[in-house]
């Protein structure tokens, strides 16, 4: 394993991986308590569209999934607040709707298919330093924008109308908790792909919710979690040949059952005394 990391094109992939996993664990824990779990699946239905939208006019995928995602991140909570839908309806809507306008992209063009597999199913070996770039960079900025607003949002999150009457503006960080995953979303692509960037936003923060006592503690043993999986993902990729993707979102599911068989064992010896 030594031997392997002094390739360039291995240290690109945990050094982004090791970011974007951070940065999806740290939002995965105020979905999950929001109940807002399943944002992530519609976000990325709408990132395909923006993937497609790139490789059809021929600029960076990756710019091209950040900006629709974006969009349409914005566009959810205008329509949530203005027409009175409920969450799950508005992200409905528009995933929906991005899943529509990228199967009509790729049909209509012939020459990337094999590119937007990639996209799809995770091919992080294949990362370039650009992408590597914009994913520390834009994993960094959304950890900090997290940080800086950390007391708000963990008050938001457990207490919304108390946040409210207190003076938080909860628009707000309704808006910005949603920018920030769509751009973690996007980030996700490249290492695990489309259809199962949900599950490292998700699997991590509810392995991490089992065993952790405080949020604090919940943060840490999360980003552990999805650290470790993707690191031991890509050595079981490159030692058994399979892909990357497939070895991490596994792992992660195996530590969520590990940390919920102990937790369920903690409680039987609890009940037992």
């Amino acid at each position: 394993m030594h031997a392997l990391l002094t390739y360039g094109f291995i240290q690109r992939a945990f050094l982004a991986g090791v970011f974007i996993a951070v940065a999806c664990a740290v939002l995965g824990l105020f979905l999950i308590l929001r109940k807002d779990a399943m944002i992530g699946h519609g976000l990325a239905h709408i990132a395909f569209a923006g993937v497609a939208l790139g490789l059809f006019l021929n600029i960076l995928p990756l710019a091209a999934a950040l900006a629709v995602a974006v969009a349409a991140a914005v566009a959810i909570v205008k329509l949530k607040d203005r027409a009175g839908l409920y969450g799950d309806t508005a992200i409905g809507i528009f995933s929906s709707l991005g899943l529509a306008v990228g199967i009509l992209l790729a049909s209509m063009a012939r020459g990337f298919n094999v590119e937007l597999m990639s996209y799809l199913f995770g091919d992080i070996l294949a990362i370039e330093p650009l992408e590597v770039g914009l994913a520390i960079g834009l994993a960094a900025a959304v950890l900090l924008a997290v940080r800086m607003n950390y007391a708000k949002l963990l008050f938001m999150t457990f207490d919304r109308e108390s946040a409210r009457a207190a003076g938080v503006k909860v628009g707000r960080l309704d808006m910005l908790l949603m920018v920030l995953t769509a751009v973690t979303i996007v980030l996700g692509m490249k290492v695990v792909g489309i259809l199962l960037v949900a599950a490292l936003i998700v699997i991590p923060a509810a392995a991490g919710l089992q065993v952790a006592s405080s949020f604090r503690a919940a943060v840490r043993a999360s980003t552990a979690v999805a650290v470790v999986s993707v690191g031991a993902g890509l050595g079981l990729s490159l030692a058994l040949n399979i892909p990357a993707s497939a070895a991490i979102v596994i792992l992660c599911f195996l530590a969520f059952a590990l940390f919920s068989l102990g937790k369920r064992g903690r409680g039987l010896s609890a009940r037992s005394k």
